[in-house]
C-alpha cells in the first residue's frame, strides 16, 4: 500500500503477512484501476503470487479488460545464473513499480509500459544478508535461529533460506560479498547504475548509510557510476535485522524515469 500515489503504482491488492492475496482482490484491483487501456500486473516471483495473479488475469480479461503480467526475480541468491525466472522477487521490485508508473504516466500503451518496466527488470539484481530473524504475528516466535556471532548470506524477505551462514562480517566486508555476487551476475561495469541499500525492518539508518559508503567504494572500483541511491526501508521483514543491496542498470530512458518525481505514502521526491 506504501507505493501507491502519484507516479508509482494505482492499486494494491493486500493479502495477509507474507501470504499472496486471493484471485478476487486482484480482479477487483485491477477492473477498479483499468481507465480503458489495460492495466500491467506486477509482482515478485512466488507460487502463490504467480498462481493467483495469473488466474486474476484471466478473470479480468475474460470481464474485457486488457491485462499483462510481470513477474519480479531480482534475488540472485535464490537461483543460479541462467535460471532467473526461478529467482524471488525482493527489493528490486520497488525500482520495477517507479519505472513502470513513470512510463505510465508519459501516455505509453501498455505494450511500450511493459517493455520498458521488462528492461529493467532483466536489469535489476538484489541480495541480502540477515543478522536476526523475523517472527510472524500469529506465533510471535522467530521463524528461524542465528547465533549472535553469525549472520545469513542471500537470506529472502519471508526468512527463506539464504546460500550460506558465516560470522559476523564488517560492513565494508558485507558491501564486498553483495557487489562481487551481483556484478558477477550482471555485466554492470562501466555502467550508470541505480542503487538500493534497503534495511530489512530493525537495522539502523545509521548502519545502512555506513553500507552504502562502502557499496559506492566497491562500485568505484569497477568504473561503476551511481546515477541516483535510495538509502532506507523500502522492503521490510517485520523486525528482521540486515539489510540488501539492489542494483539497477539504466540508460537514457531508465535514468529518465528513475527520476520522474513521485509521491506515495513510502516514497517521495
Amino acid at each position: 500500500m506504501g507505493y501507491v500515489g502519484e507516479g508509482f503504482a494505482d492499486g494494491v491488492a493486500v493479502g495477509n503477512i507474507f501470504a499472496s492475496p486471493s484471485p478476487y482482490p486482484i480482479l477487483t484491483a485491477t477492473k477498479e484501476v483499468d481507465q480503458g487501456a489495460g492495466v500491467l500486473l506486477i509482482y515478485g516471483n512466488y507460487s502463490g503470487d504467480n498462481m493467483n495473479f495469473s488466474m486474476a488475469a484471466e478473470l479480468a480479461e475474460m470481464d474485457g479488460h486488457q491485462v499483462r503480467e510481470l513477474v519480479v526475480h531480482d534475488d540472485v541468491a535464490s537461483a543460479p545464473k541462467g535460471e532467473e525466472h526461478k529467482r524471488r522477487g525482493i527489493a528490486g521490485e520497488v525500482f520495477i513499480y517507479k519505472i513502470a508508473g513513470a512510463k505510465s504516466r508519459t501516455g505509453a500503451s501498455l505494450d511500450e509500459v511493459y517493455e520498458t518496466t521488462e528492461k529493467a527488470n532483466n536489469w535489476t539484481r538484489s541480495m541480502g544478508v540477515a543478522l536476526e530473524p523475523c517472527s510472524l504475528p500469529q506465533t510471535g516466535k522467530p521463524n528461524f535461529s542465528i547465533g549472535p556471532d553469525e549472520m545469513e548470506i542471500g537470506m529472502g524477505v519471508h526468512g527463506e533460506p539464504g546460500i550460506r551462514r558465516t560470522k559476523l562480517m564488517s560492513a565494508r566486508e558485507v558491501a564486498k560479498e553483495l557487489v562481487e555476487s551481483i556484478c558477477g551476475d550482471f555485466p554492470y561495469e562501466g555502467s550508470d547504475v541505480a542503487v538500493m541499500v534497503n534495511g530489512l525492518g530493525a537495522t539502523s539508518l545509521l548502519e545502512l548509510y555506513i553500507v552504502y559508503d562502502n557499496v559506492v567504494d566497491e562500485l568505484a572500483k569497477l568504473n561503476i557510476r551511481v546515477h541516483k541511491s535510495f538509502v532506507g526501508e523500502y522492503i521490510t521483514s517485520q523486525e528482521m535485522a540486515g539489510c540488501s543491496l539492489t542494483i539497477m542498470k539504466l540508460d537514457d530512458e531508465l535514468k529518465e524515469l528513475i527520476d520522474a518525481p513521485a509521491k506515495t505514502m513510502c516514497f517521495d521526491f
